[in-house]
């Protein structure tokens, strides 16, 4: 286990490394969010979630959404590194004719995407149909869905929450990335989604909180909602938006800004 965990923590801080690079080549882009969901995009894609690079559209594949399309730069990082396509193709982030826009397209033909995301507030619902047709099909393969906490103020994700639990949904299980800031400042003074636990137990989930930043929480809270039945699970990740750049991290600013060549060569230096 101690060699597993040590091999994530590599992986996190080399994806880390990769999205700052990324984001300053295209000038523009998502640097906090990115930043602090790398821990827990790593643990799913090189420890939960059954899935092939060489097979990009295998039928038995686990499905990621992710509904928060803006940190766009962390699944393309992660995607890369995982096999899907060539490390060196993460600096045409955002180009023109790039596979790589600022939200995921399908249509740009990237292995590896489920959803074409932008708008907020749509991705539980996908995740919902999708987990519902796989218990339809009896197939064995989950769904997973990535959310924020200022994007649960979109009422779109209730309904579908409400949906998940009347079908009993097990095969799904949500992350909420808990890092408490959102474009305009705090999600505490924006719009307060709290007290999370209690409405998503009030929506007939299974709750389950851990450090969206320790990569062994992270797997036994995934381990956990695998092993429920009869509801779907949410994951109530706690993060900080910036995670490994002291200088930038829970700074709001950052949620929507890129660094410079400049700034990213020293927030490199930063990591940790």
């Amino acid at each position: 286990m101690e060699t597993r965990l040590n091999h994530l923590s590599e992986l996190s801080l080399e994806i880390r490394k990769a999205i700052l690079q990324s984001l300053a080549e295209a000038g523009s882009g998502h640097t906090g969010g990115s930043l602090d969901l790398v821990d827990i995009f790593t643990c799913l894609y090189f420890g939960i979630m059954r899935h092939d690079p060489a097979q990009p559209r295998w039928e038995d594949r686990d499905r990621l959404i992710l509904s928060i399309g803006h940190v766009a730069p962390v699944l393309y990082a992660t995607l890369a590194f995982a096999g899907y396509f060539p490390k060196e193709e993460l600096l045409t982030l955002r180009k023109l004719g790039s596979r790589l826009q600022g939200h995921p397209g399908r249509e740009h033909g990237l292995p590896g995407l489920e959803l074409s995301a932008g708008s907020l507030g749509q991705g539980l619902s996908v995740a919902v149909g999708l987990a519902l047709g796989a218990r339809m099909d009896k197939k064995a393969w989950r769904t997973y869905s990535i959310h924020g906490d200022g994007e649960l103020q979109e009422g779109s994700v209730w309904e579908a929450a409400m949906s998940a639990a009347h079908h009993k949904l097990d095969n799904l299980t949500a992350l909420v990335d808990r890092n408490g800031v959102q474009i305009d400042g705090k999600t505490s003074e924006v719009m307060d989604p709290e007290p999370l636990n209690e409405k998503w137990k009030a929506f007939g989930w299974h709750v389950i909180s851990c450090n969206g930043h320790d990569h062994q929480e992270i797997i036994r809270a995934y381990q956990e909602a695998r092993q429920m039945k009869g509801r779907p699970s949410v994951i109530l990740a706690k993060t900080i938006m910036g995670k490994g750049v002291p200088s930038i991290e829970g700074d709001f600013r950052w949620h929507g800004k890129a660094p410079t060549r400049e700034q990213a060569a020293g927030f490199i230096r930063e990591l940790y």
